[in-house]
């Protein structure tokens, strides 16, 4: 059996294990510990996942399924393709970013990560602008913090990552079902989360995870 663990996420010390449908088929997630830290982690036969849709599909599942079970908790979200050869490599890492992942669970405790993406309909007559000022200043007035995101096509009116605190979400989901009502002729609301913050932790992970 490989000792290659692929990591997920981090959190504070506690013991989990639970079924998954995890990446590179992995079905079984736990964690691995040092200090005040755990790591989430599945055993993978590789050091280099592809990162397919399905993989990545299933990287975000996972640190969806520990953000929300059993009453939720906070994670500090590790990039996709962080396999570490062994648990010693992986403890070396929590042991070195330690003070790095405790600030970082600290700040953002208690929130979660959305994105919405405004898609504008095809052929549609539809002023971009003023909609995402419009959008913008809704969602802004529901969370803490934002992330623009690319832009990557002509129809894509808006993309953003939104950082909503837990008690807030009713109000953040009441603020997308608005723009939603009032642009629903013209565009597509697309909405996804709740994600752990992606977008707004600032911890480079992933290049240290290929470790010995």
């Amino acid at each position: 059996m490989s000792e290659n663990l692929y990591a997920y996420g981090v959190v504070e010390n506690e013991e989990l294990e639970f079924e998954v449908d995890g990446v590179a088929g992995a079905t079984s997630a736990y964690t691995v510990s040092h200090g005040p830290l755990a790591a989430i982690v599945t055993d993978i036969d590789t050091m280099d996942p592809e990162l397919s849709d399905e993989n990545a599909r299933a990287h975000d599942d996972v640190l969806q399924t520990v953000l929300l079970d059993d009453g939720g908790r906070t994670v500090v979200p590790m990039q996709f393709g962080s396999v570490f050869k062994n648990g010693r490599a992986l403890k070396n890492v929590l042991r070195g970013g330690r003070r790095a992942f405790t600030k970082a669970l600290r700040e953002i405790d208690g929130y979660f990560e959305f994105g919405v993406k405004l898609v504008a309909d095809e052929d549609a007559s539809i002023d971009a602008e003023a909609v995402r000022e419009d959008a913008v200043e809704r969602f802004a007035a529901a969370s803490v913090n934002e992330s623009e995101n690319d832009r990557f096509s002509d129809r894509l009116v808006m993309n953003r990552s939104y950082l909503v605190d837990r008690d807030e979400r009713i109000a953040f989901d009441e603020a997308v079902d608005a723009v939603t009502d009032d642009y629903g002729d013209v565009l597509t609301v697309q909405y996804t989360g709740p994600w752990p913050p992606y977008n707004f932790v600032d911890i480079e992970i992933g290049a240290q995870g290929n470790q010995r």
